[in-house]
């Protein structure tokens, strides 16, 4: 049923269009003339205009033949760096890779190749269906930017689908963290480094004897806290009088998520004060967690749809977010699906085209379970 010539040639196309986080609009483009070549109508947001990119969210309706609830599928056109001037390159061993010099982009184009075949397949063969939803989101790798923006009052679906997880076709992420996004500032005092040391106070020696006193990395099964950078200073010969450090804490408890974010602040306010130096903390709280339920309708469906393509279904815990976690949040019962990409956000990425076609199936088999 699947056109694996034409969905291979989707995906290259999609991923050699440059998409990182911002400037979406080669993709977007893209997506709106081939909905519009399939008779179907693109809304596009202002999320764009929000973030200063050159693209807004875009939702793709497709009217049922099936009296049955509406069906949500999502996925994010944007990518991380290096992510311009991307070839691909087609494996006789039949994986996909970038020439090794930029990411693949797979994350998340696979989803949107496999999206737009399974749109494909629906028109040329008639397929029964519910009516479907189909939701592609910007700015996704910066923090699910794209989704914390759009609208979910209009959309119908109540149970939705997110392709954009790393593991097997057949996985599905009934657990995932919520996330605190935190910057932390310390305010010293300014001097001339040689000739009047004693009168300033070292913003970053402050930070640093601070950030020997915190926790950093896991710190449990599903809790982890990171300090990813550190800005600081005015010049090698002058006291630093400021130093900046942005991080996060994740846990897919939001009462540990609480407990380790007040602990991050608390410890590192006490030490910062305790050397002379002053303290603030800003806490941006990114997401909620997911919890999905087995035994609930979102899990189901998908369970039976693999079990149908021959797949050993696998319900599985991730440490990391994505656009789920918000359509969660919105009300909507959401599943995130893996789509086999590897390495992804590396320039080692790579995903195979048996999985791009089962990535497909598995979407047309969760419309079959709907309709």
């Amino acid at each position: 049923m699947v056109n694996e010539e034409r969905l291979v040639k989707l995906f290259i196309q999609l991923v050699e269009k440059d998409s990182v986080s911002g400037r979406e609009e080669n993709v977007s483009d893209f997506l709106k003339q081939y909905f519009n070549q399939c008779g179907l109508q693109v809304e596009e947001d202002n999320a764009g205009e929000i973030l200063q990119g050159t693209s807004g969210n875009l939702l793709v309706r497709i009217a049922g033949t099936a009296d049955k609830p509406p069906l949500l599928f999502a996925a994010h056109m944007d990518t991380v760096q290096p992510g311009k001037g991307i070839k691909a390159v087609v494996g006789e061993d039949r994986i996909i890779r970038s020439q090794g010099d930029t990411i693949l982009g797979s994350d998340d184009k696979s989803a949107i190749a496999a999206i737009l075949e399974a749109v494909a397949i629906i028109q040329e063969r008639q397929l029964p269906h519910p009516p479907l939803e189909f939701l592609f989101t910007v700015s996704e790798e910066q923090g699910l930017m794209g989704a914390k923006l759009f609208d979910f009052g209009r959309l119908q679906s109540k149970i939705a689908y997110v392709l954009d997880d790393s593991n097997d076709p057949g996985t599905i992420v009934i657990e995932s963290p919520c996330q605190n996004e935190i910057e932390y500032i310390v305010l010293g005092r300014a001097a001339h480094a040689g000739m009047h040391p004693e009168e300033g106070i070292n913003a970053i020696h402050l930070a640093a004897m601070a950030l020997a006193k915190m926790p950093c990395g896991r710190i449990d099964e599903e809790t982890t806290c990171n300090f990813g950078i550190i800005e600081g200073g005015l010049a090698r010969n002058i006291v630093a009088p400021e130093c900046h450090i942005r991080g996060e804490a994740r846990s897919r408890s939001r009462e540990k998520l609480d407990s380790i974010t007040n602990s991050l602040k608390d410890t590192f306010i006490t030490e910062i004060e305790k050397l002379g130096g002053k303290a603030e903390v800003k806490i941006d709280f990114l997401y909620p967690e997911i919890a999905l339920q087995p035994e609930e309708e979102v899990v189901q469906r998908a369970l039976r749809a693999a079990c149908k393509l021959g797949l050993k279904p696998t319900l599985a815990a991730t440490g990391g977010g994505s656009d789920a976690s918000v359509i969660n949040g919105a009300g909507i019962r959401c599943a995130n699906l893996g789509v086999g990409m590897r390495n992804v956000h590396t320039t080692d990425e790579y995903i195979s085209i048996d999985d791009l076609v089962m990535d497909v199936r598995l979407i047309l088999a969760i419309i079959e379970e709907s309709a």
